[in-house]
């Protein structure tokens, strides 16, 4: 381990030492909000201590047993003591330098996946009522919680576009520590999603190729962290369609929202309340406003470094739905699975791994050429 790597975590361990004496102020547990944020961070911190802890004691082994070596009577059981320290120094080093990492201060906070119809007409919009499905099967896999926010469904089947609010059900600190919320699992999803197949409406039983495209948005902590002016958007309100009993689509509680400065539009008819469609609307604008500039914010960056995974390009071909071959392909990572019928069902674990995985080795690769 680097030195700096090893006074860092020197550091982080008295910084918990000093939060677990301002937990115990009451000064401090009279300040709600000052406790929840240093709790927050105590727990954060919890797993890089302890990890470390581990560590420290695995090179005191390895040394213990490196003074035993010299004495012949002892030194087949120094030996194994040396193989497993050093194994465990290893995978504890792994394990560090993962928990050092940059944390997104974006991951644990709710998101919006939008599915898009793209080129392919009605088999695009299949497609997109079949990706809908295989995100919203992922998140019962994981207990995650989810709310259809806007829909606009297909004459054939599927849709041209729907937008999913997508939340862990885990109270904060609850889950495993290796589990993901949904942001930070699924951020990596964004991009052009292409399916090969013979549509159901081709009758000479030729392949097409259509696309979706894909947005994970996450959900502003605040509107206001957003800047949207009043005078920079027009509310449109007009009768809903589809579903939903005579009260919906006998009012106008249907909400259309247009920020002039970047043409984004965004429309919620799915609650009978035209006050909780303008506040969802709201909220929607607010995270597509947020990730257009971020897209540009990464799009200056990747001028000087190029990132496999998490480019933030909408246009990006970034995976292949290959029914005749019953296989997906990812291709920023070179990554195909035969497997495609498990995944549709929401089988995505294999696939979103291995792009945490890159992701993580990135942020490793650049950590190390610092």
């Amino acid at each position: 381990m680097k030195p700096s790597l090893a006074s860092k975590l020197d550091q982080l361990t008295t910084r918990r030492t000093e939060l677990e004496q301002l937990l115990s102020d009451p000064g401090v547990t009279g300040d709600l909000d000052r406790y929840r944020s240093l709790t927050r961070e105590h727990a954060e911190l919890g797993p890089l201590v302890e990890s470390h802890a581990l560590y420290r004691a695995a090179l005191a082994d390895e040394t213990a047993a490196g003074e035993l070596h010299g004495d012949p009577e002892m030194k087949a059981f120094a030996e194994e003591e040396l193989a497993s320290a050093r194994a465990r120094i290893v995978t504890l080093d792994a394990t560090l330098q993962r928990l050092l990492l940059p944390k997104d201060p974006d991951d644990a906070k709710p998101m919006f996946l939008e599915v898009r119809a793209g080129t392919g007409g009605d088999e695009s919009a299949l497609f997109a009522g079949d990706l809908l499905r295989m995100y919203l099967r992922y998140a019962e896999r994981q207990r995650w919680q989810t709310e259809i926010v806007s829909s606009s469904p297909a004459e054939l089947g599927g849709y041209k576009e729907v937008i999913v609010r997508i939340t862990s059900s885990a109270a904060p600190g609850a889950a495993a520590a290796d589990a993901l919320p949904p942001y930070a699992r699924l951020k990596f999803e964004s991009g052009g999603h292409r399916v090969q197949r013979v549509p159901v409406t081709e009758t000479q039983g030729r392949i097409h190729t259509s696309a979706c495209t894909l947005a994970v948005m996450p959900e502003p902590d605040d509107i206001a962290d957003v800047d949207i002016r009043p005078d920079e958007i027009r509310i449109d309100t007009f009768r809903a369609s589809g579903a939903g009993g005579q009260h919906i689509n006998k009012t106008d509680s249907a909400v259309r929202i247009t920020h002039l400065p970047t043409g984004i539009v965004v429309e919620c008819q799915d609650d009978r309340s035209q006050h909780k469609n303008k506040a969802q609307a709201l909220k929607v604008l607010a995270a597509r406003i947020k990730d257009k500039q971020m897209r540009e914010q990464q799009a200056t960056e990747a001028a000087t470094r190029r990132s496999l995974v998490g480019s933030g390009d909408r246009s990006e071909r970034i995976r292949t739905y290959n029914f005749p071959q019953g296989r997906v392909t990812d291709h920023r990572i070179n990554l195909t699975l035969y497997k495609l019928e498990f995944i549709l069902d929401g089988d995505l674990d294999e696939l979103t791994d291995a792009l945490v995985s890159e992701h993580q080795a990135e942020q490793l690769a650049q950590l190390a050429e610092q």
